[in-house]
């Protein structure tokens, strides 16, 4: 664990190194999720949390927000000036295995990824669109682990406000620098502790936590060559970069690692030097017993998060 100086330090550092995002104002995508997503940073300065109220974690750290309402987010305290914080949404669901609950959570099992859960672009609201087939009990050649879903109207609320399914709040991520590579790092990953549904559940810490959530991040970089994203973690993580998928991790597993280098993705997801793209990232923690979420990217973010609109 860092210590409160060792974040504030860090932060002092990546803010100097992100520089200002004005030049990424007017909003560059090319892909399809270029449409529906609001910029909600607030326009009379920032109100960045102070680091001394921010979990510490193994790198970097995170702070819970406010909740969210059905009418969505119109400020989040940050400006958009520089991005050693970046907010976005999670959302805390029951287990299937508590009255009420989700049924795609505290369900299923698996040993690795299942891919094709989602479709490889991203729909018009800025949110996954549904495309698994592993909705029975049975072993297929794209569904090794048998069901990981259960239908699209369940699936749409993992990243959408569903009065009485979900509860979501706002989420600041400090990243801290490592070198040239910016990093977030949580082996115990529980944001909603102590909020939300309020279940509990034993860790591999030999501690209880709050389960089942979904995180939800888009935000902007500039694409300048050379760049790489990597992310470790479970349960299902997918990466929209310019509304293409690049990285997908989805279904029940243990923590598991990919890597996207931009340069040798280019041409695929449509990058052109000097441009400025989304990044967006979809996740969700859905079995007990253990949370894992890293990031470790040599992208600079000039945008300090985008929260589109949060409706069912």
């Amino acid at each position: 664990m860092h210590s409160s100086a060792y974040l504030t330090g860090a932060l002092a550092l990546f803010m100097s190194a992100c520089g200002n995002s004005s030049q990424a104002e007017s909003r560059t995508s090319s892909g399809a999720g270029g449409s529906g997503i609001i910029s909600t940073g607030g326009s009379g300065g920032s109100r960045i949390p102070p680091t001394t109220d921010f979990t510490m974690t193994e790198v970097g750290g995170f702070k819970r927000g406010d909740p969210i309402s059905g009418q969505g987010v119109m400020d989040t305290g940050l400006n958009g000036s520089s991005c050693g914080i970046v907010v976005g949404v999670v959302r805390d669901f029951k287990g299937a295995n508590e009255a009420g609950g989700h049924p795609d959570f505290e369900a299923f099992q698996g040993d690795k990824v299942t891919t094709g859960l989602i479709a490889g672009a991203i729909g018009t609201d800025a949110k996954p669109i549904y495309a698994s087939t592993c909705e029975a009990p049975v072993v297929t050649p794209s569904c090794p682990y048998k069901q990981q879903t259960t239908s699209k109207a369940n699936f749409d609320q993992w990243y959408r406000f569903a009065d009485g399914v979900n509860k979501p709040y706002l989420l600041y991520f400090l990243f801290a620098p490592v070198g040239n590579i910016a990093t977030f790092d949580s082996q115990y990953f529980f944001p909603l502790d102590g909020a939300g549904w309020g279940s509990l559940a034993y860790a591999n810490d030999f501690k209880q936590h709050n389960f089942g959530f979904t995180t939800e991040l888009h935000t902007k970089f500039q694409y300048k060559g050379g760049e790489t994203f990597q992310f470790a973690g479970d349960d299902d993580l997918w990466i929209f970069i310019n509304g293409k998928l690049a990285i997908d991790l989805g279904g029940l597993h243990p923590a598991t690692t990919a890597k996207v280098d931009l340069d040798a993705s280019a041409g695929t997801l449509g990058l052109t030097k000097g441009n400025v793209y989304l990044l967006e990232l979809f996740h969700a923690e859905r079995h007990t017993t253990a949370s894992h979420f890293r990031v470790d990217t040599t992208l600079t973010f000039v945008d300090c998060g985008i929260i589109p609109p949060d409706v069912q």
